[in-house]
C-alpha cells in the first residue's frame, strides 16, 4: 500500500485552527428559520463517515429529522427531562433557568445520531467496548467543524431521556443515541462560548489539563 502524497501548508493549517477555534454550539435563539439545502447536509455527513472508527467499524446510524410533529415530540421529552434536572445546580437554579438550552423547534433540521452495535468482535474494541461510542463522537466532531466551515449553526442537545428519544423515532433494539444535533444557518457565532461569556464556566489553560509520563 503507498502512502498518499497528499501534504499540507501552513496556510491550510491556519484555517483549520481557525474553524476548531470558532467552532460554537449553537442555542435556539441564534437560529434563523431559512431552510437548509439538502446538499450541505449531504456535506456534514460526508465528513461524519470520514471520521476514524475503531476497527474500521463504522457504527454510526444518522436519523435526519425535518418532520414538525416528530421535533415537538423530542422537544416535550427534553423539556420534561430539562425540569428534572434544575433541581441539580444548587444555588445556580435561576441562571440555570435563563439559559437557552437548545434549538429543537428553530432549526430547520434535527439530526440523531446513533450507535449501532456490532454483530460480532470488533478489532480494537474487545477489551474497550465504549471505544465504538468514542468513534460517533469522533463523526460527531468532524460535523461540527464541517458546519462552521460552511458558516451553519450546530447545537447538540444533550439534556434528553436517550431511551425515549429512540422510541419516538422508532430505533432498533441495542440502538443507543449519541447525540441529538441542531443545524441550521444562524444570526452569527459568539466570540466566545455562550457559556464562557455568561461566566457559567472558565476555559481551562493548557497548563493546568497536562501531565507527563504520569498522574
Amino acid at each position: 500500500m503507498e502512502p498518499t502524497t497528499k501534504m499540507f501548508t501552513d496556510r491550510d493549517v491556519a484555517v483549520l485552527e481557525d474553524i476548531i477555534r470558532h467552532r460554537r454550539d449553537v442555542r435556539g435563539n441564534r437560529f434563523m428559520p431559512k431552510p437548509v439545502e439538502q446538499s450541505l447536509i449531504d456535506r456534514l455527513l460526508g465528513a461524519a463517515l470520514f471520521a476514524p472508527s475503531v476497527g474500521f467499524s463504522q457504527p454510526w446510524v444518522f436519523v435526519i429529522i425535518r418532520d414538525a410533529t416528530v421535533r415537538q415530540q423530542v422537544k416535550e421529552s427534553f423539556d420534561l427531562t430539562n425540569a428534572a434536572t434544575q433541581p441539580s445546580f444548587s444555588g445556580r437554579q435561576e441562571q440555570y433557568a435563563r439559559l437557552k438550552l437548545e434549538g429543537i423547534l428553530e432549526s430547520p433540521v434535527n439530526i440523531a445520531v446513533f450507535y449501532r452495535p456490532p454483530d460480532g468482535p470488533v478489532l480494537g474494541q474487545t477489551a474497550m467496548p465504549e471505544a465504538g461510542l468514542f468513534t460517533v463522537v469522533c463523526a460527531i466532531q468532524n460535523m461540527w467543524l464541517m458546519a462552521r466551515a460552511l458558516n451553519l449553526g450546530l447545537g447538540w442537545v444533550s439534556i434528553l431521556d436517550a431511551q425515549k428519544v429512540g422510541n419516538i423515532l422508532r430505533a432498533p433494539a441495542g440502538h443507543q443515541l449519541v447525540a441529538y444535533l441542531c443545524i441550521g444557518y444562524t444570526d452569527g457565532f459568539l466570540a466566545r462560548p455562550e457559556l464562557e461569556l455568561l461566566g457559567w464556566e472558565k476555559r481551562r489553560v493548557l497548563e493546568s489539563v497536562i501531565r507527563y509520563e504520569c498522574f
